[in-house]
């Protein structure tokens, strides 16, 4: 746009943060609540694309849901490119195309069919952690290769997720194409701070850390297992003599699709140890790994989850004398109190990382674990979410943490221990878990797993 002088109603608030996008390829930006980031993304992108320097200039701004997108971005980019004389403003499309050619353009990731096939010369990502990884990774970042285009990633922390994941690998990179910016609430002056003191005062610990010190550690009030939490359990380590008296119990969950793994999980009492991965072989290959394992470790008891195991399972009750088929969507040993198995298995599971379990230290184990959230069903029962919605924001199945939950399916004790108590089950079905009554499991778990 030569020789045509254009000003924009916009007084950047946060200069130096523009400056530091305009300087790197892909920006990672984490910033609190009201921090004002879509007004900054959109005219971050209006301003390159008033500068564009090629024919038919193409930049998008990306929120994870289309009419999110439409009531928040679209009405500030047709305020802000208003004054540009000759702009022409596609209602339909939520698009404005400049005098230059240049176009900026309104998605959202719900429909990443709408986004595939074009080109960009810079996109802005907001709200990363509410969006499906295959947007970014098969779609967009694709289409910046055309002309080296650029993107900015925005957002406020929300557990283990793409954000997450991208952050850390700004932070990391050492190839100059990467920054990440970190603005918490005290870093800036967009709220005051008798405002900030209420807000603290109101809102749970973890919810102010989350979404007011951008701390990915922290975690909302709906997460069932916390980032903190599983990363303590990273931390522990017993001795063999600690725990060599416990049952030893697998946890087989069995491929579904054709990217996913079988992960045989090994616990015992309070130690989780190294989990076996299986990919890509067929359920007899499967069978005759998880056989070999048994022989080279001899556990009480093989929990394998039958959505997919069924094959699986056949094979191994032929070969094996303590393998068990696990419904995830079966009812719960305590109707009452949770919607199905699986909602039981990883309370289960929270319940034994409080009460000192240690796991291998992994950042994919802590990812999976961290990652669902609960609620609530009519009855008033817990109810985990749904294994695909976290396979859609991880970007990957939680077939190891499933697998370690699947360790307690059933209690377990050596066949020595309670006999007498547990007469009509399986000799080596009892419990690892302490005294008291919970659907025939302990209420808590006492010392002796210790």
């Amino acid at each position: 746009m030569a020789g045509l002088a254009v000003t924009i109603p916009y007084k950047p608030r946060y200069p130096q943060v523009h400056a530091k996008l305009e300087s790197h390829r892909f920006s990672v930006l984490v910033a609190h609540r009201r921090f004002g980031k879509t007004v900054l993304a959109v005219n971050h992108l209006l301003k390159a694309a008033i500068r564009c320097p090629y024919e038919r200039g193409s930049y998008g701004y990306v929120a994870p849901y289309r009419n999110q997108a439409k009531e928040i971005a679209w009405a500030y980019l047709k305020h802000f490119s208003a004054p540009i004389p000759g702009v022409a403003v596609n209602e339909s499309e939520l698009s404005v195309t400049l005098p230059t050619g240049a176009r900026i353009r309104i998605f959202g990731a719900d429909n990443p069919d709408a986004l595939r096939g074009l080109y960009f010369d810079g996109v802005v990502l907001d709200e990363v952690a509410q969006m499906r990884r295959e947007v970014w990774q098969e779609i967009i970042r694709p289409e910046l290769a055309d002309r080296n285009g650029w993107a900015v990633f925005i957002g406020t922390p929300k557990g283990v997720n793409l954000f997450h994941e991208l952050f850390v690998h700004a932070q990391a990179d050492k190839s100059g194409e990467w920054t990440a910016l970190v603005y918490r609430v005290g870093d800036t002056a967009a709220l005051p701070m008798s405002e900030v003191d209420q807000l603290r005062s109101e809102m749970s610990e973890g919810a102010f850390r989350q979404e007011f010190l951008c701390d990915f550690s922290a975690s909302s009030d709906d997460v069932l297992i916390t980032i903190d939490e599983a990363t303590a359990a990273t931390k522990r380590s017993y001795m063999p003599s600690d725990y060599q008296s416990m049952p030893l119990v697998l946890g087989v969950d069995v491929a579904r699709y054709g990217d996913d793994r079988t992960v045989v999980f090994p616990r015992r009492g309070l130690m989780a140890q190294q989990p076996t991965i299986i990919a890509k072989l067929d359920n007899v290959a499967v069978a005759e790994r998880i056989i070999s394992i048994y022989h080279q470790t001899k556990p009480h008891s093989i929990f394998v989850d039958a959505g997919q195991g069924q094959g699986v399972i056949d094979i191994l009750r032929r070969a094996l004398p303590c393998v068990y088929e696990i419904p995830f969507g079966g009812a719960a040993l305590n109707p009452a109190q949770f919607y199905n198995r699986r909602s039981e298995m990883w309370f289960l599971l929270r319940e034994w990382i409080r009460a000192g379990g240690a796991i291998p230290n992994d950042s994919a184990l802590v990812g999976e674990i961290s990652s669902p959230v609960y609620g609530f069903d009519a009855k008033g029962r817990i109810t985990l979410e749904k294994k695909e919605e976290i396979k859609a924001r991880l970007g990957r199945s939680p077939d190891i943490a499933d697998s370690l939950a699947l360790t307690f399916a059933l209690p377990v004790l050596p066949e020595t221990a309670h006999r007498q108590q547990y007469a009509d089950q399986p000799s080596n079905l009892l419990s690892d878990y302490a005294t008291g009554s919970y659907g025939g499991y302990a209420d808590g778990i006492s010392s002796s797993l210790i």
